[in-house]
């Protein structure tokens, strides 16, 4: 089978530079994650692979460049799912991660539990090895002043992707810092399954945007219901993304694949970006 990657990195505002720095961000990881499955790489680890890259990346809300609370701190969220199994780890309002993502695919490996959160998630990433630091290592000074001037930012920035590989397999990866200004220990949609991430054999989705809303609709798993062979998969995107502001006046993005290869992406706010590697309508 012909493998397949979607990447995003957020749905929101239009960037100052007009989303140029976004889609550069982007390419790259899309390539670093794509090299893995044309090689015959599972799409878990491809997904993993485009999300960790740009946990790196401090144009985009996850890892290093995540926005801060209302406290002036950084917790982030991230969640991975397997579709052929089914199985999901998630971890949320984590502080001394460097890489979450890594920690979610941890947890789902360990299989004891799906979502681990806070002092506990942070301990079983010092079990593990995973790259840790201190909480200051991961803000950036351009999420230090935004957080100076009190700019609001509705989750623009996180990141998620959706791979398909040469097995049939599908998986499903996000990660974000959440919405600025936060209250501590708010947890959005990307860490709860069904809501910012799901995959199953049918299909994969990661969300974006207004995550109060996200969750309310647990829009990630709606759309992978309203899969059909008939309509392209930007359009089940866009229809679940109006069905979600219909419902409740919030906006976002979505990214969709299905096992047949197809991929489609829609957004509801002034801008996403995504990189696509492979796929047809």
């Amino acid at each position: 089978m012909r493998p397949v990657l979607l990447v995003h990195g957020g749905a929101g505002r239009v960037p100052e530079d007009g989303g140029g720095g976004a889609r550069e961000g982007l390419a790259a990881a899309a390539g670093a994650a794509w090299r893995l499955l044309e090689e015959g790489g599972p799409a878990m680890e491809a997904v993993i692979a485009a999300v960790q890259a740009l946990e790196e990346d401090p144009r985009f809300n996850a890892g290093y460049g995540s926005v801060l609370t209302e406290d002036g701190d950084v917790e982030m969220d991230a969640a991975v799912m397997d579709g052929n199994t089914m199985r999901a780890g998630a971890v949320a309002a984590v502080r001394l991660v460097r890489h979450p993502v890594l920690l979610a695919r941890a947890v789902l490996e360990e299989g004891r539990h799906v979502l681990l959160v806070g002092e506990g998630a942070e301990r079983m990433a010092a079990a593990r090895g995973l790259p840790r630091c201190p909480p200051g290592d991961l803000i950036t000074p351009a999420r230090r002043a935004q957080w100076e001037r009190g700019r609001a930012d509705r989750g623009g920035g996180t990141v998620g992707a959706v791979a398909l590989d040469r097995a049939g397999r599908l998986a499903a990866a996000t990660s974000t810092g959440g919405t600025a200004g936060k209250r501590a220990g708010r947890v959005g949609d990307s860490p709860l399954i069904g809501c910012g991430t799901y995959a199953d054999a049918r299909g994969a989705a990661s969300a974006t945007g207004d995550g109060e809303a996200i969750i309310r609709v647990v829009l990630a798993a709606r759309a992978v219901d309203a899969l059909d062979p008939e309509t392209d998969l930007a359009a089940t995107a866009a229809a679940a993304l109006a069905g979600m502001q219909a419902l409740t006046g919030g906006t976002g993005g979505l990214i969709l694949l299905d096992a047949a290869g197809r991929a489609g992406a829609a957004h509801t706010t002034p801008f996403m970006a995504v990189a696509r590697r492979g796929g047809g309508a």
